[in-house]
């Protein structure tokens, strides 16, 4: 028996994640909104029966056992945790903060039984899952070298909001950026110890956000990881990331990953391969056409890996009579919280970069901040 869902947000991904999760004999029950009105419309175009701008509406909604949380990063954690102590299972998008995702990770650990995993939807595309499974054959030999490459239009929505804030999860390293470092981490199976990097906002104001407002989320971003090895080696590979958004009307996402013996190399949903000494690439996995529901605001990497990762929910769930248990095989590659904690980690290390112009230590948090660590200091220097 599939469980009930309830989504959070009215964005891109919810207008495309309730029909695919229809398709697969989900039974979608509830919407939230941030306004009534948009909750409204969307609930009406999709056909679901309950609709509220009200979190706890939706998340106490007595058919609801799966919640998909697509929303504003700084509102993540919110209801990612009161979903889990309220006994749903929980699939969401990035938080904006690691502050953030050290309490849901808690959140998580605290009830195991639930489902908790992060909606980077890039794991789970065809093209992905082979090339992993091409890496830990061999093919390529030693991984020594991962570059990738994602252009495209601006990140930025029509009216001004989260996606224009830095501080508010916006920008091209925290949107598209944290799920090329989580996707890295799954083909290699290392994570990052060190990293370089460099941000830039090219657009700070255009035609519809001006006067007083600017733009402070980036356009522009490379890094660099040093993975495997440790802080203080030189050991280990190197991946390069470049994130441009400044192209209108065009799309590029191509993962590159080099080795001792050869390459592989993802171009959109297509994987192409080469040993070295061969005389040229060779497909070793076509794309064979999207049928599914169009979504021109979202690239088709993401959108076919949201339709594959939607079809191991149903395998997962359908493998229990019981709608709230699920089976951990066919989402055992879904990224966890803790995950999560790690990208999120990365990215500040890279915007701590950006800002030193040096290297910086990627130490992932082990217990949460004392949220009056500074006023203790003052405190303290005040009784000396």
């Amino acid at each position: 028996m599939l469980p009930g869902v309830g989504v959070f947000g009215t964005g891109s991904t919810a207008r495309v994640l309730v029909p695919l999760l229809k398709a697969e004999g989900f039974e979608v029950h509830a919407l939230w909104g941030r306004s009534e009105e948009e909750a409204f419309c969307l609930a009406k175009e999709l056909g679901i029966p309950f609709h509220t701008s009200r979190s706890d509406d939706v998340l106490l909604h007595q058919d609801v056992d799966l919640v998909c949380i697509y929303i504003p990063p700084s509102m993540t954690r919110q209801i990612a945790v009161k979903a889990l102590g309220i006994g749903k299972n929980v699939v969401c998008e990035k938080a904006a903060t690691a502050v953030d995702l050290f309490k849901m990770v808690t959140a998580a650990r605290y009830y195991p039984q639930l489902l908790s995993i992060m909606g980077n939807t890039l794991r789970f595309l065809p093209a992905f899952v082979a090339m992993r499974q091409l890496l830990v054959e061999g093919y390529v030999g030693e991984v020594q070298v991962c570059d990738v490459r994602v252009y495209g239009p601006s990140l930025l929505d029509q009216s001004y909001g989260w996606t224009c804030e830095e501080l508010m999860g916006g920008g091209g390293l925290h949107t598209v950026g944290s799920a090329i470092i989580d996707l890295l981490s799954y083909l290699t199976g290392s994570r990052a110890n060190r990293v370089h990097g460099l941000l830039r906002t090219f657009v700070q104001q255009n035609n519809l956000i001006r006067g007083i407002r600017r733009v402070t989320s980036d356009d522009f971003c490379f890094f660099q990881m040093l993975m495997g090895g440790t802080a203080s080696s030189s050991g280990g590979m190197c991946c390069t990331v470049t994130l441009n958004f400044n192209m209108p009307g065009s799309f590029v996402h191509e993962v590159m990953v080099v080795g001792s013996t050869g390459r592989l190399v993802a171009r959109g949903t297509e994987l192409y391969g080469q040993r070295n000494g061969g005389k040229g690439e060779e497909l070793l996995l076509g794309d064979d056409g999207w049928v599914g529901p169009e979504a021109k605001e979202m690239p088709l990497p993401h959108l076919r890996g949201l339709s594959s990762m939607v079809k191991a929910l149903k395998e997962s769930f359908q493998a229990h009579e019981e709608r709230r248990l699920w089976a951990r095989g066919p989402v055992a590659m879904a990224p966890t919280f803790e995950d999560g904690l790690y990208v999120q980690t990365v990215v500040e290390a890279v915007k701590r970069s950006s800002c030193s112009g040096e290297w910086e230590c990627v130490e992932i948090m082990s217990q949460e901040p004392d949220p009056n660590h500074n006023l203790c200091e003052a405190l303290q220097r005040n009784k000396n």
